[in-house]
């Protein structure tokens, strides 16, 4: 699965604002932190992309992220920015893909993650429901989510 790193094949970005405390001894944003910029994004990818999501009623796990540092961040560095879309869906889960960028051009990490979708009342997994795939279809560019 090749990350993309074209800020044009995303729709969904949030400013990230890099912290004295997210660095490291070199001076350089620490690589677990990446993961939390990840899922600040997310968070708001979420509630734009599917309006009727509820964070009470509905619930995904995260049944895999990875990050692939590209070229390392500081702080200072101008418009620093986390892309989230929709890069696949299936029937119980989907992936979401990450970039971080400073001047939406300098590509510093790409990452995706799984989701799987949660009954937190019966403790299983469930389809995903066909609200939020179609809201997540909508908001995407047409043609842009592989479906598995």
């Amino acid at each position: 699965m090749k990350p993309t790193t074209d800020p044009n094949n995303f729709k969904f970005s949030e400013d990230i604002q890099v912290r004295w405390t997210d660095l490291d001894p070199l001076a350089h944003v620490n690589n677990s932190i990446y993961i939390q910029y990840f899922e600040i994004a997310r968070g708001r990818y979420m509630l734009e992309a599917s309006p009727s999501w509820d964070w009470h009623k509905n619930m995904f796990l995260l049944a895999n992220i990875n990050c692939s540092y590209l070229q390392e961040l500081k702080i200072g560095m101008h418009n620093t920015k986390c892309w989230v879309r929709t890069k696949e869906m299936g029937k119980k889960s989907f992936v979401l893909e990450y970039m971080i960028t400073t001047d939406d051009k300098t590509v510093h990490t790409v990452g995706t993650s799984i989701q799987v979708m949660f009954d937190t009342k019966n403790k299983t997994t469930i389809e995903i429901p066909d609200w939020l795939r179609k809201e997540l279809m909508a908001y995407e560019k047409e043609g842009s989510i592989e479906i598995k």
